[in-house]
């Protein structure tokens, strides 16, 4: 398995990171409660640090977890 972390990866790279975990879902949020995020905006949101370089993935899943994550 490659590397996910920032330091490995490039945006692009991210991006698609982004993209592949959250084709499971469907990619459609609008009234969709599969990952209970219902009313806490687009999941792509949450990822956006990751795609911008400022946060690792594990970070933003823990801060989500513990209801940080809006």
């Amino acid at each position: 398995m490659q590397s996910i972390l920032i330091k490995d990866t490039t945006r692009k790279q991210r991006e698609e990171i982004v993209r592949r975990g959250l084709a499971a879902c469907g990619g459609s949020c609008d009234g969709c409660n599969s990952c209970g995020n219902l009313g806490g905006g687009r999941v792509e949101d949450i990822y956006r640090p990751y795609i911008d370089g400022e946060k690792e993935l594990r970070e933003i899943n823990e801060e989500y977890r513990r209801g940080l994550v809006k």
